[in-house]
């Protein structure tokens, strides 16, 4: 009997094993590829020609400034940090919208804030209109900006301010970038 019970007690946890193997879990599934990152479509690299460090002159030569345009948040904005060459400052942010498929920048300084949206021309420039505010004033008016890659490599960026008394657009400032000798970040060619 002590025989009986012993090879019906051994024939159980066979059993009991051979079950536990049949029902095992399976090794969890693996996780699914990570998602591609934001940002990375051809419309966010319209404004490329502009990132880098650059040295800033009016049409006439003079100095005006330097700018750092920087890639930031993964692609996904472009941040602009002026400085004048008597020392003033301002800074944008510059993003695409996919929603509204333009170009916006916001432009704070402490003489004004620009905010105005836009997009690639035919020619290949970035063009952005909206208003131009200054702070001590008030005083509000339509504005505009475009930045042109030229075939030397440097970047034309022209302001227009609209004059309402005399309904005319008229120059606010147009300056020359050049690059710094130290920024290897060069656009190979102009967008399309």
């Amino acid at each position: 009997m002590r025989r009986t019970l012993m090879s019906a007690a051994i024939g159980l946890v066979l059993a009991g094993c051979a079950m536990a193997q049949e029902t095992a879990p399976e090794a969890p599934p693996s996780p699914p590829p990570p998602p591609p990152p934001p940002c990375q479509d051809d419309a966010y690299h319209q404004f490329d020609f502009w990132v880098g460090e650059w040295n800033v002159a009016a049409t006439n030569g003079q100095f005006a400034g330097n700018n750092s345009i920087t890639r930031e948040e993964g692609g996904c904005l472009l941040l602009e940090t002026w400085t004048s060459a008597n020392g003033t400052t301002g800074q944008s942010y510059n993003y695409y919208n996919p929603e509204t498929q333009k170009w916006r920048q916001v432009w704070v300084s402490a003489g004004a804030l620009i905010d105005y949206e836009g997009g690639l021309t035919e020619s290949g420039s970035m063009k952005l209109v909206g208003t131009i505010t200054y702070h001590a004033s008030a005083q509000r008016s339509p504005f505009t900006g475009e930045w042109t890659l030229n075939a030397d490599g440097t970047v034309t960026q022209h302001f227009e301010q609209y004059n309402a008394e005399t309904d005319e657009w008229a120059p606010w400032f147009t300056g020359i970038y050049t690059r710094l000798e130290s920024d290897a970040e060069a656009p190979a060619s102009a967008p399309n």
